[in-house]
């Protein structure tokens, strides 16, 4: 508990025990009412605070006030006619027993994210004329060495250069097992290095790194509010001023119609029954569980390793009906290797270094296949006039030849025939100065989870899977009928898979959303065109990550409808919370006016309804492992 929170415990005991005690002491008339105020100051004098300081700034209808008011109505009743003030002060102790709870359950769950926070690095270590410095991580420049010893946090994202150990990813992915790297893997900041010393030449710097982005996505979580949350908001706005003017009727209207008949006016019972209305009527249950039930379900699901960047989108996910995959990295593992080379008259390290050249200035895990297995540094000095045709491949000078490495519509688009390949995998075309020379073929390594992710995803509820790929059609359909997907459209640009995304959305009936789950550059624009949009966090691109609403920090296509389901739990815990607040506070304003309930059953309708629907939001905070 923090100190504010043992304070309120320390008043809330010592008023109820002075409340006890005075029970027993029997007094009557001022003395009595200056007893019992010393409880009720203790235990409320804040709430009184700061309704006389909403009524100043003009922010009156809260619920600072609604207790104020009924409270110290409730007192002036008991001064005036029985001298029984354990009501009024039990009103406002069982409130900040409430508020004390709500606190305690809140810290809980900003615990639960801000475990993130302890990603940040504190230094980076470099080498200086034989002994390590630490210096702030924003002060390294890209492509600095910096060293990271045993049980230190990786600052920056980059490539290991010397060392092995083994990496904790915990704190991002939500995975217990430690992760083995070595020279030339990458790693991600905010890891922790378990073992050996490792050198890492970094690839980013800090404020581009991997650890900045997620811290960032976490604080700004909570801005991005939902439809709910929204709706509570405006709710209370009006419903407050509502309950008031409602109060003062029923204080007033039904004295002054018995005046009217002449009959007793009854002042003190209608005004009771006005004060027990205000407590029942207090929004206090629906304006602090709701969006603790959202900040509860985005911690639960940072633990797992999804980072969802508000509750609008939390609630969106709740709603998905479609999903649709890029193929390369996301239900592949995006890692390629090329397996043979049919079809060319020169010698195949001659094609494969020509391929190389070609596919020099490309950042494409086709590129690096090729570049892998060209198996040495491709010399720069030889290549010129470097043209990217987007979704067709790269055409380059090399050695004053013409160079032209890419797909079916590349070797269509320089007017060149090919040879078909009876491979279903990726296929590169190579073509020296127009001539056809052969092909290369390549295959992507499907991730072991993504069958089992379609599977569970259909069990989640989602009606539709797609896969797009801007791969041959041969290559898709085989990657296609292993995972599962419903669907599949091969061959596509960019602009294409935008194209398709939004006939999807054109196809699903209104209510339903479409989630679409990539990785690269070219994802990013179907990433924000879609309702919600799923970003492989751990090797996307950056533009990814930005672009997407959801983030999976481990890449693994499982926890997609882990998100789903725990975006489900999250919108029945906030739906359950409303109509039980609502229909408990409705109940009870029909029998306060009436008379039948008092001012204990108002404690209940307002106190003991918030500890439910707050004890019922931590609910969110739970994720199960499988």
């Amino acid at each position: 508990m923090t100190k504010k929170q043992k304070k309120t415990l320390i008043r809330i005991i010592i008023a109820a025990l002075l409340t006890v005690i005075l029970n027993f002491i029997d007094t009557e008339g001022i003395l009595r009412f200056i007893l019992f105020l010393i409880p009720y100051l203790i235990i409320g004098y804040d709430i009184l605070k700061k309704a006389f300081f909403g009524i100043i700034s003009g922010q009156v209808f809260d619920e600072n006030f609604l207790m104020a008011l009924a409270t110290v109505g409730a007192i002036i009743i008991a001064l005036l006619q029985s001298g029984d003030y354990n009501e009024a002060v039990a009103v406002m102790l069982f409130y900040q027993i409430g508020e004390l709870f709500q606190s305690v359950a809140v810290g809980k769950s900003r615990r639960n994210i801000s475990q993130l926070m302890d990603i940040r690095p504190d230094y980076a270590n470099i080498e200086e004329n034989g002994q390590l410095i630490q210096v702030d991580p924003e002060k390294v420049q890209k492509g600095s060495i910096i060293i990271v010893q045993p049980g230190e946090k990786i600052p920056i994202d980059g490539i290991i250069v010397e060392g092995n150990s083994s990496v904790d990813t915990a704190a991002l992915t939500g995975e217990s097992v430690p992760r083995s790297a070595g020279v030339g893997d990458e790693v991600i900041s905010g890891c922790i290095n378990m073992s050996g010393v490792l050198k890492i030449r970094t690839i980013k710097e800090f404020g581009e790194s991997t650890v900045s982005k997620i811290l960032d996505l976490v604080e700004n979580a909570s801005s991005r509010k939902s439809k709910s949350e929204n709706f509570i908001s405006k709710f209370a706005k009006y419903y407050t001023p509502a309950v008031c003017a409602g109060a003062l009727l029923l204080a007033v209207v039904p004295p002054v119609i018995n005046i009217i008949l002449g009959a007793g006016a009854n002042w003190e019972s209608w005004i009771y029954r006005a004060l027990t209305f205000l407590v029942i009527s207090c929004p206090c249950a629906l304006v602090i569980s709701i969006p603790l039930t959202f900040f509860a379900g985005i911690g639960g699901a940072s633990k797992e390793g999804i980072l969802i960047k508000g509750s609008n989108y939390l609630e969106t996910l709740s709603k998905v009906k479609y999903v649709v995959f890029d193929k390369t990295g996301t239900l592949t593992k995006g890692v390629f290797e090329v397996n043979a080379i049919h079809h060319t008259p020169l010698d195949n390290a001659v094609l494969l270094d020509l391929a190389a050249h070609a596919e020099i200035a490309s950042s494409h895990p086709i590129s690096k296949s090729i570049k892998s297995a060209y198996g040495k540094e491709p010399n720069r000095s030889r290549v010129t006039d470097i043209k990217e045709i987007s979704g067709k491949g790269v055409i380059a000078t090399v050695d004053g030849k013409e160079v032209a490495a890419g797909n079916d519509k590349l070797m269509e688009y320089i007017g060149t025939e090919y040879i078909p390949c009876h491979k279903q995998c990726t296929i590169i075309h190579i073509a020296v100065n127009g001539e056809y020379q052969g092909h290369i073929v390549i295959s992507d390594v499907l991730k072991e989870n993504s069958p089992k992710a379609i599977k569970m995803l259909k069990k989640s509820g989602v009606e539709k899977t797609v896969m797009l790929t801007g791969d041959i059609e041969s290559a898709a359909e085989d990657i296609a009928k292993k995972v599962g997907v419903d669907k599949y459209y091969s061959g596509l640009l960019p602009d294409d898979k935008v194209a398709k995304v939004e006939e999807l959305i054109a196809e699903k009936p209104k209510g339903e959303m479409l989630a679409f789950v990539g990785d690269g550059i070219n994802d990013a624009p179907v990433l924000s065109r879609a309702d919600v949009g799923i970003a492989m966090g751990a090797m996307g691109s950056d533009a990814a990550i930005e672009a997407a609403d959801v983030v999976l920090m481990d890449d693994d296509p499982m926890k997609i409808s882990k998100a789903i389901r725990i975006s489900k739990k999250c919108l029945t815990i906030v739906y359950e919370n409303i109509v039980f607040a609502i229909a408990v506070k409705f109940i009870c304003l029909i029998l306060g006016a009436f008379g039948i309930a008092n001012m204990w059953t108002a404690i209940f309708a307002d106190v003991g309804v918030m500890v439910i629907a707050v004890i019922n939001a931590i609910r969110a905070l739970i994720v199960k492992k499988s």
